[in-house]
Order: structure tokens, then sequence, then C-alpha cells
């Protein structure tokens, strides 16, 4: 069982794909093909299931990949330790909601790559579902949710700040003449959420199943920008970050109803794998992201 075997193995697991593992890694496909096969000879197991062009982890695959983990960590933190090499560099995947990596991000990312020019950046739109699970894979890097919590025994949770979370309607929207709007109000209306800024939907969702709003019309979408502007157009109400719309409400292109249950607040959570190696790069990063976001 080689390094490189299993480099190749956590590749091809994270991505379910030979293919994409042999363009991450600059082998031919065929070489990843074989690593793998050898591996599985050498072992004397199957760690993937072939199902027509598909592939999938087997339950020895499955094991394999938290070991695998375990001992790339070992090996790079151990290469650095001894060579010395501390300099942030190679790639870093980063899971982000939409509204925090629009409104907060690029401050970060501004004075990150002017010290770590050469540090990869690869950021993908955050959904709750699967999140714990590509942490724990290494699919994922580093996480960040706007949310009251989230509950995995794991994973470190760091809270940077806090951010208020308002209902709004466009100006000519029927609530937004109601000195006070109360939940029993948003029964039967159109509401628009968002699937990419996670989790801070849900708090929302709980208030309406206390009060039993359950029939209103759900819209779903995977763009904050294509919700404020629907909203804007009159099709439906949403629930927002204020920071994602404080431009639009000094506009008076919208409006912050007055919901009698005020404004939700969330935090704004930093996440990442308790056991996996923190390298210089993934350190870094965190490091300038507290010193530019990080609330007192």
């Amino acid at each position: 069982m080689e390094i490189r075997q299993l480099k190749s193995f956590r590749t091809v697991a994270n991505f379910l794909s030979f293919n994409k593992a042999a363009v991450k890694l600059n082998y031919a496909q065929s070489s990843i093909s074989a690593q793998i096969q050898a591996l599985e000879e050498d072992l004397g197991v199957q760690l993937f299931d072939r199902l027509g062009k598909r592939i999938q982890l087997t339950e020895t695959g499955t094991l394999l990949l938290q070991y695998a983990n375990k001992i790339l960590d070992l090996v790079d933190e151990t290469q650095s330790t001894l060579t010395g090499d501390l300099e942030p560099l190679g790639s870093l995947t980063v899971r982000i909601p939409e509204s925090f990596g629009v409104h907060r991000l690029p401050a970060v990312l501004k004075a990150f790559h002017a010290k770590f020019p050469n540090v990869e950046l690869n950021f993908i739109t955050c959904a709750l579902e699967g999140l714990a699970k590509d942490l724990r894979k290494g699919v994922t890097d580093l996480a960040f949710l706007l949310a009251e919590g989230i509950s995995a025994p794991d994973l470190e949770v760091e809270t940077l700040g806090f951010e208020s979370v308002v209902l709004v309607a466009g100006p000519d929207h029927p609530l937004s003449a109601k000195r006070s709007v109360h939940t029993r109000d948003l029964a039967r209306q159109t509401i628009l959420l968002s699937r990419v800024d996670c989790s801070y939907r849900k708090p929302f969702e709980q208030i309406l199943k206390h009060e039993e709003v359950d029939k209103f019309n759900k819209v779903e979408f995977n763009s904050v920008e294509v919700i404020k502007h629907s909203v804007m157009a009159g099709f439906g109400i949403s629930i927002l970050p204020e920071i994602a719309v404080a431009e639009e409400v000094r506009q008076r292109k919208l409006v912050i109803l007055p919901w009698s249950e005020g404004a939700i607040e969330v935090a704004v959570l930093m996440i990442w794998f308790r056991d996996r190696w923190i390298s210089p790069t993934l350190r870094a990063f965190m490091d300038v992201t507290r010193k530019l976001i990080k609330q007192p």
C-alpha cells in the first residue's frame, strides 16, 4: 500500500469519478484505474462498486477512506514539520452561504490573496445537507453557515458574529401597508425561500409551524439575487439576511416588514472537521477570516 495509491483512492472516493480524479491529480485515467486495482489486490478487498458508468464506495472502501484521511494528513503534517515548510501553498475548498460570500467574504479574499497569492481557493455554494459528510471526507476543508447552530460531535464550530434575518416585501405588497405583521398574516402568502444560504430559514419555518401557518405557497430558488428581484417585482415575500437587502431597502425597492416576531438572529459559524490536520494554508485562511470578520 503506497502513499500515492492512497492519494489516488481518496481523490476518486471524494469525486466518485476516475476521470475527475485523474484531472485533479494530473494523471491519465488509466493510471488512476491501475493504482486503485493494485490497491484492491494488495488489500484483498473491493473498494468500489462499479454500477455502469457510476461508482460508489463499498462498506470497506468507506472504512479505508477514514484511515486514508488520517494517514495522508499525518504525512502532510510530518513533511511540513520536518522540512520547516510552513508557507501556505496548495488549494482550499470552502463552502459558503451566498449572502456571506457576497457581503462578508470579498474583504477576506483581498487580504488573503495579497499575502498568499499562490494559494488556489475554490468556493462552493453552501447547502446544509451533506455538509458534515463532506468535511469528514475532506471534500470540503472549511465551511461557513448562517444558522442558530449545528450539532455534530466531530466538528469544530467557531462563532464569528451574528446576522439579523428579516422579513421583506416589495413596497406595493399589501403586507407593506400594515403597521404590524403577525405570523398568521403569512397564511396563503407566496413565500420565497433560499436553498443556497443554508439553514437560517429553519427557525423561520419553525415559527410558521408553531403558529400552525401551513397553508402558503412556498417557492424555492438557488439564488438570493433572484429572490430579491422577484420580491421587488411584487412576487411574494421572503426572509433574508438584513445585510443582503440593506441597499434595496435604502432605495425603497424593498421594505422590511414590521413582523411581530422581530428579526431572527443567526450566528455566523466557521466549521471544520475536528480530527483533520489544520494545514498552514487552512490556518492562514482561518486567521485572516477571524481578523476581518469576527465581532468582539
